[in-house]
């Protein structure tokens, strides 16, 4: 392969191409689109422009953003933002194309009928996914599942370069087009030293990322009222709310006294957060059936952070949490399981301190981003051949 990972001399191919990279639901500096994909690519040497909604235009790490009106409402960002993205990524002249939400495919076919070279990146089994959504009716779902899956199979037809972010997600797609680049930690972000010991920090616990009843968020603050007092714990909590009133509803809950929302923070104030921590929680809901072969990528963040994590107990997990004894896993629909197994490691810093130190090993030999981004690499580089 041509293109090498991140840092390595860029390819021949790589220095003449021009890269559009496009979103609508994903924010302009997403943990996987801004900070791995496209600044992978920069340094691979692309020239990198990512189009999203965002309040103006600007240059961060060699990638050119360029905004368009960030929507009101889900109607707006379906039916109007979509083509503003569109119609902005097109007026960039790019030669290799990649989007990463599901209801940009139909803008997606619309570049290949300019000659464009598309790759789609599919961050979730959304056909799925679709059952799952609050905002579709239920008597409906089933139908826009189907039609999901139909537009889905539509695009593996027609588009270049088909991403998955999980192996299971991967499978579904044709082979030859297929590209599996997992949400894997970079080394050199993460893995930093943290020289406060475990049993020298506050009784701290940490959760960063977007905050929904699927992810655990009614779970997790109702543990704080279980854990017992004298140990001081605090859960911090940094991100946004889906949906925005769903705070009103966790405020009521008991507990919430011991929580402390930070709102969304810049990514180095989440990673400096790690240092200071004890525990990190990923207690996904198990009703949300797509978590339970996910991948979330704060569960190795905390992992490289050298944090111990309590987390859900589904078995797609367990060889990865309890088969390297990086944290305890539990029914995330029980309350008082969270609240035990986050006591248990408060008690006990020097369990703490062990089980961090083995998520941290696993990320520095298995699972980083060192490794995705070779896989990223190749496919640009085959479709810059073309």
């Amino acid at each position: 392969m041509n293109g090498g990972i991140a840092g390595e001399s860029p390819s021949r191919a790589a220095r003449r191409k021009r890269v559009v990279q496009f979103a609508t639901v994903h924010p302009p500096f997403d943990i996987r689109v801004f900070h791995r994909e496209c600044k992978t690519l920069v340094k691979a040497g692309y020239d990198v422009t990512y189009v999203v909604p965002h309040d103006h235009d600007e240059v961060v790490s060699g990638v050119r953003i360029r905004a368009v009106r960030k929507p009101r409402t889900r109607f707006e960002r379906i039916f109007i933002t979509s083509w503003k993205v569109l119609f902005r990524a097109l007026a960039e002249k790019g030669h290799i194309y990649h989007f990463h939400d599901p209801e940009l495919i139909p803008a997606a076919l619309i570049m290949k009928l300019f000659g464009k070279r598309v790759i789609y990146d599919a961050h979730e089994n959304t056909p799925q996914n679709v059952h799952f959504k609050p905002y579709i009716p239920k008597p409906i779902r089933f139908i826009a599942a189907w039609a999901t899956e139909m537009i889905e199979q539509v695009a593996m037809f027609a588009l270049d370069g088909l991403i998955g972010a999980t192996p299971k997600i991967n499978n579904r797609f044709p082979p030859k087009k297929a590209a599996l680049v997992q949400n894997f930690p970079i080394k050199e972000e993460i893995l930093i030293e943290h020289n406060t010991p475990m049993r020298d920090r506050p009784n701290l616990l940490i959760y960063a990322g977007e905050i929904s009843w699927q992810r655990g968020s009614h779970q997790l603050v109702k543990a704080m009222a279980l854990i017992p007092r004298e140990l001081n714990a605090k859960l911090v909590i940094a991100g946004n709310f889906v949906p925005p009133n769903l705070m009103d509803d966790l405020k009521k809950l008991p507990g919430w006294d011991r929580v402390e929302y930070l709102g969304w923070r810049p990514r180095q104030e989440i990673i400096d957060l790690y240092g200071k921590s004890r525990v990190g929680l990923v207690v996904l809901m198990a009703e949300a059936v797509h978590y339970t072969v996910s991948q979330p990528a704060k569960l190795y963040e905390y992992m490289a952070a050298g944090l111990p994590v309590v987390a859900s107990n589904f078995e797609y997990w367990k060889e990865l949490i309890t088969g390297i004894g990086c944290g305890i896993q539990v029914n995330p629909s029980d309350e008082q399981a969270i609240a035990d197994a986050i006591t248990k490691i408060l008690r006990d810093p020097q369990l703490g301190e062990t089980m961090g130190a083995n998520g941290r090993r696993a990320i520095e030999e298995k699972f980083n981003w060192d490794v995705e981004s070779r896989t990223l690499l190749a496919l640009y580089d085959r479709l810059s051949k073309m």
